[in-house]
């Protein structure tokens, strides 16, 4: 080892590996690349208080010059005379430069990063795909790109306040996978630990209770069309072009609810088999739900797509809101019925013109079983008796009256 001072001039012309000494503690590194190229660094040796000795590197020659590594050369002795180690300072600087990157992670990327740790053990990629929904269509445009460490009540409230009233079963799950995707967060350091803006009762003298908004709400049935008018109401329906009037066509097919026809998805559909199944996450009572298609259906599906994946009903600007199938009944001057009313209508048509059995209709509609015994004893789903209830359901709305069927339904083509 030379210990004669350097120069650029001759650090330019050492190409031998090996280590050349400057002086004062600093050394020029020479080792030899992949290529064969010579490949220069600086390092400080540093003798600490207790007698430890450190290297600390400083940078190659090519963005440290001489005179540059000489000053820092002489900062970081200057460091250790003064009983501190300059390499573990640079080392916890950039410890922390890490921590706080990581206290940049947006809330979108946590949510993200949840729904990917979890999608395994939940029981179908419908629930994950449900998890996503929700959270892109309600809390990502409010809070989807905030930090995940900065997220506070108010954020929270923004995104629940709009819907607990209007939506309580939307809102209540979408509080709770908010608090799990903060709590996932926290245990790993990018928020405070036990700092969960979106528990329940963080939010309960800000948000009533669901028992309190059923207690306010007034109860009464929703308007529904006589049966003997579908028929009629049918034919003028097909006339209707757009996506809502399909939407709303497929819901009295398949006597469904309105939130399970505008999330339809097509991963959700098997048109070869003509099913439509809902995940629990899906359903009012909170079980898997198989739809059978009746040929209406299939053929509405069929015009529509199929897809692989996404919106069954999906406007310009994505999934059709819960109020287009409402409005599209505005727009036919029907403001006298609702859409869940067709619930009821369906109903009473199968009481009043088929021999079906009750809990065949009852199992149509997805409704419980009241009786606690007998809900034990039945077992299945009665799958194929409501084919053929919903077969004859579709029948009776394309009956002569109803010159045409729901295939004549048009969608206007977006551009």
């Amino acid at each position: 080892m030379a210990a004669n001072k350097l120069s650029d001039a001759k650090i330019k012309r050492l190409s031998a590996p090996g280590i050349y000494a400057d002086g004062a503690g600093l050394y020029l590194q020479v080792t030899r690349g992949k290529a064969g190229d010579a490949r220069r660094s600086w390092f400080v040796r540093l003798r600490l208080p207790e007698g430890r000795s450190r290297d600390m590197g400083l940078g190659t020659f090519e963005l440290v010059p001489l005179a540059d590594a000489r000053t820092k050369a002489l900062a970081a002795r200057v460091e250790a005379k003064a009983g501190r180690d300059p390499l573990a300072a640079r080392e916890a600087e950039k410890l922390q430069a890490k921590v706080e990157a990581a206290r940049a992670l947006t809330f979108r990327q946590a949510a993200e990063a949840y729904i990917a740790a979890h999608r395994d053990r939940w029981r179908s990629a419908k629930h994950a795909n449900q998890w996503s929904v929700t959270l892109a269509t309600y809390a990502y445009p409010v809070f989807g790109d905030f930090q995940v460490a900065v997220i506070d009540k108010r954020d929270v409230l923004a995104v629940l306040e709009p819907i607990w009233a209007a939506k309580p079963e939307t809102a209540s799950r979408l509080r709770g996978r908010i608090e799990a995707v903060l709590d996932w967060a926290a245990e790993r350091g990018y928020r405070a630990e036990g700092d969960n803006p979106a528990r329940r009762d963080r939010l309960k003298h800000s948000l009533p209770s669901r028992a309190a908004l059923a207690k306010a709400k007034p109860r009464g049935n929703h308007a529904a069309l006589p049966f003997t008018d579908a028929p009629a109401f049918w034919r003028e329906l097909a006339q209707r072009e757009g996506v809502a009037p399909r939407a709303l066509a497929f819901a009295i097919l398949t006597a469904a609810r309105t939130g399970e026809v505008i999330g339809a998805d097509w991963r959700e559909m098997d048109l070869v088999n003509a099913v439509w199944t809902l995940g629990a996450d899906r359903m009012k009572g909170g079980r898997e739900h198989r739809v059978p298609l009746s040929k209406p259906a299939v053929a509405l599906l069929r015009e529509l797509g199929p897809k692989e994946a996404g919106p069954v009903f999906a406007g310009p600007n994505g999934a059709l809101s819960n109020m287009a199938l409402l409005q599209t009944l505005r727009r036919m001057g029907r403001a006298d019925v609702t859409a869940h009313g067709f619930r009821s209508t369906f109903r009473d048509w199968a009481a009043e013109r088929t021999a079906f059995a009750r809990e065949v209709a009852e199992a149509a509609l997805a409704h419980a079983i009241g009786d606690k015994v007998e809900a034990a004893y039945r077992r299945g789903d009665l799958f194929d008796k409501r084919r053929r209830l919903m077969g004859a359901w579709a029948g009776y709305l394309e009956t002569p009256t109803a010159k045409s069927s729901v295939v004549g339904l048009r969608v206007k083509q977006s551009t």
